[in-house]
């Protein structure tokens, strides 16, 4: 893995020093959280610009609390099109023309049908507000089958829309292997989140710390999605970064 293609969240407070220290990318997070669009803009923006600085290469995460691209009620259909079109602009102001939207799946809510087909109806109304230079990743979080982002984002069949492979959401979510998620949606992942757990919650973990044998899967991910992206989605990188040198993962 070239260290152009690595990345570290936000999520980590110290990401931009990380980044630099190690010549890698950010990506932004504090956006996750809509209100920080709004009211609470002034100073997330801030934040975002401090971390940021002089680092080129930016990936921006979308808002997703509450947002739902399938939901039942158009009102709340509605609300998740006026959010993501809100951080598609934001996130041209950042310089960041990739763009991470969680898919949106919740079990006992949705049933996997009407999930993927008003999925594909959303995303197909959305990208046609959206210029030709944008990539979108749909990011699994609850989905428990791969082959329900296959299905939508093969049907929707835009170069613009792609997958954003989160291999510890899949791990906790689903009793789908990860690299069987991976052989599935190869030919659509464009970037990966990585963080490790043992497969009772979402413990965004060390990459060595988990069920998922993290360098076979890395390298796997190398061979099988070549042009993908990689965002470090751990609350302290640095350790990260140097574990996946030791592993002769990253490029020094």
């Amino acid at each position: 893995m070239k260290a152009q293609k690595l990345f570290v969240s936000t999520m980590d407070s110290l990401a931009g020093s990380c980044a630099r220290r190690f010549g890698l990318g950010v990506e932004i997070a504090q956006f996750c959280t809509a209100a920080n669009m709004d009211q609470g803009f002034r100073e997330t923006d801030r934040i975002v610009r401090e971390q940021t600085g002089d680092i080129e290469r930016r990936i921006f995460h979308g808002p997703f609390n509450e947002l739902f691209p399938c939901a039942i009620d158009p009102k709340a259909r509605n609300l998740a099109m006026e959010r993501f079109r809100q951080a598609s602009d934001l996130a041209a102001q950042y310089g960041a023309n990739q763009i991470i939207f969680h898919a949106g799946f919740v079990p006992n809510v949705y049933v996997p049908c009407w999930f993927t087909e008003q999925s594909v109806l959303f995303w197909r109304a959305f990208l046609q507000t959206q210029g030709p230079d944008k990539c979108f990743c749909l990011e699994n979080v609850m989905e428990a089958d791969p082959q329900w982002l296959k299905e939508i984002v093969s049907e929707v069949a835009d170069p613009r829309l792609g997958i954003c492979l989160d291999v510890g959401h899949a791990n906790v979510c689903s009793t789908i292997d990860v690299f069987r998620w991976m052989e599935c949606l190869a030919p659509w992942i464009r970037h990966f989140h990585i963080h490790n757990n043992d497969g009772t919650r979402d413990a965004h973990g060390p990459l060595d710390s988990g069920s998922i044998p993290m360098a076979r899967f890395l390298k796997e991910a190398a061979m099988q999605c070549q042009n993908a992206t990689f965002t470090l989605e751990v609350p302290d990188g640095e350790p990260e970064v140097r574990w996946l040198l030791k592993e002769n993962i990253l490029e020094d």
